[in-house]
């Protein structure tokens, strides 16, 4: 397959959102670098091993947090050899409510179509 070629079946924007991910042995504060409908990003400084599923509040601005339970897919902790690289995780998400997929799903929909597409939203 080519290089560059985007895989992902869902438009993903890019976002600079706060994020805890909620494990057996505490918070995890982490930043999203993207998201889609159907996962996130997270940059953060504490790795979560693949496969591992954990709830995360994934705060919007300017609308109510969401909750979603979200699987590692990947991680990016073990080839660090870039420097500008943002070390984080995949998540994928598994369990999310209807109401917070469409909010999700609206805030998308309103990059997608904003003059500044391209730009992370702050959070």
């Amino acid at each position: 397959m080519a290089e560059g070629i985007e895989k992902r079946k869902h438009p993903r924007i890019p976002v600079r959102w706060p994020v805890t991910i909620i494990t057996e042995k505490g918070t995890i504060e982490g930043e999203s670098r993207n998201i889609t409908i159907a996962g996130v990003f997270v940059h953060c400084q504490e790795e979560i091993h693949e496969d591992e599923v954990h709830q995360m509040i994934i705060k919007i601005p300017k609308q109510e947090s969401i909750l979603v339970k979200g699987r590692v897919v990947w991680s990016n902790f073990d080839s660090m050899e870039e420097a500008n690289t943002y070390r984080g995780m995949g998540f994928s998400f598994i369990k999310i409510s209807d109401d917070d997929r469409m909010v999700l799903a609206d805030v998308i929909s309103r990059h997608a179509k904003s003059p500044k597409n391209g730009e992370p939203q702050e959070g």
